[in-house]
C-alpha cells in the first residue's frame, strides 16, 4: 500500500507539471492573467486620478474601499470566472481537442488523474489571484507614507489582513474550483450551469438565512478579515454584501473543505465511468 501511495504521489505530481505548463503558461491562460491584473490596474487608477486632481487618499476610506473591491468584486467576479476558465477546461478542453483519450490509454487511475489535474488548476489560480492580491495592497499602500504603512501593518493588524485575504482566495479557489470542475465532467455546455450558480451566489445575500448557508460566498464572507459595509444610500452594494449570519471563521473554512471533498468524490465517481465518444460533440 505504501508503495502505491508513493507511486501516485510521483503520478500526480507528474500530471501537475504537464498540465501547468500545457494550460497555463500558453496563450490559454491570457484570460485568467487578465481577470487577475484587473483590480491592479482599478487600483492604480485610483491613485492616478487621485494625484491628478490633487487629493490626498484618506487611508480609512482606501482600505473600507479595498475591502468593498475585494468581496464584491474580486472575488464575486474575477476569481469566479477565473476559476470558470480554469477548472472548467481541465477536462472539458481535453474533450474539445480530441485528446483526453491519451491520459486515458495511460497507465494511470483516473482517481489519480483527477487529483493531478485538479491540483494543477488550484496552484495556478491561487497563485495567479494570489498575487493579484498582493499587487493589489501594495498598490494600496504604495501611495502612503512609511509611518502610516507601518502603523498599518505592525499595529492595526495589516499583516492578518493580508493573510485573512490570501486566505479566502484560497478558499474561493478551492470551492468553486471544484465545483466547476465536476461541472465540466457532467455537462456538455457547462457554461450554463455556471452561469446559475452565478446567479445563486449573487443572490446569496436576499436569500432567507438557511439558505445563505448553501453559497459559497456565504462563507468566503465570512472568512473576510474586514466586513465590507457599503455607503449609506448604496443600496444595490448593501444587498449584494449584506451577510445576515456570519459564520464562524472555522466553521465557515471547514465547511469549504468538505464541500470540496464531496464534489471531488463525486468527480472521481464521474471520471471512473466516462466514456470517450469524440463524434458526439
Amino acid at each position: 500500500m505504501n508503495g502505491n501511495w508513493k507511486l501516485w504521489r510521483a503520478q500526480i505530481a507528474a500530471i501537475m507539471r504537464l498540465e501547468i505548463r500545457k494550460s497555463f503558461l500558453n496563450r490559454r491562460g491570457v484570460v485568467i492573467y487578465l481577470l487577475a491584473l484587473m483590480p491592479v490596474i482599478i487600483w492604480v487608477l485610483h491613485i492616478f486620478v487621485m494625484r491628478a486632481r490633487g487629493r490626498q487618499c484618506n487611508f480609512a476610506e482606501d482600505t473600507h474601499m479595498f475591502a468593498m473591491i475585494f468581496q464584491f468584486f474580486f472575488v464575486r467576479l474575477f476569481i469566479f470566472f477565473g476559476c470558470v476558465a480554469v477548472f472548467m477546461n481541465l477536462f472539458r478542453g481535453e474533450v474539445l481537442q480530441k485528446s483526453l483519450h491519451y491520459y486515458f490509454l495511460a497507465p494511470v487511475r483516473r482517481e489519480v488523474l483527477l487529483a493531478g489535474k485538479f491540483f494543477a488548476g488550484l496552484l495556478a489560480a491561487v497563485t495567479i489571484f494570489g498575487a493579484s492580491v498582493l499587487l493589489q495592497i501594495a498598490a494600496l499602500l504604495g501611495h502612503f507614507d512609511s509611518t502610516t504603512v507601518s502603523q498599518y501593518l505592525y499595529q492595526s493588524g495589516g499583516f492578518g489582513h493580508i493573510i485573512g485575504y490570501l486566505g479566502v482566495t484560497l478558499f474561493a479557489c478551492l470551492g468553486y474550483g471544484s465545483v466547476f470542475l465536476a461541472m465540466g465532467m457532467f455537462f456538455r455546455n457547462p457554461l450554463i450551469p455556471a452561469a446559475v450558480v452565478l446567479i445563486w451566489e449573487g443572490i446569496s445575500s436576499i436569500l432567507p438565512a438557511t439558505l445563505q448557508k448553501i453559497t459559497i460566498i456565504h462563507y468566503l464572507q465570512s472568512l473576510a478579515p474586514v466586513p465590507a459595509d457599503p455607503p449609506k444610500g448604496a443600496i444595490p452594494l448593501q444587498i449584494l454584501v449584506f451577510v445576515s449570519d456570519r459564520t464562524p471563521a472555522p466553521v465557515a473554512a471547514l465547511g469549504l473543505c468538505v464541500l470540496t471533498a464531496a464534489v471531488l468524490v463525486v468527480a472521481a465517481w464521474r471520471v471512473r465511468r466516462m466514456q470517450i465518444d469524440y463524434a458526439a460533440e
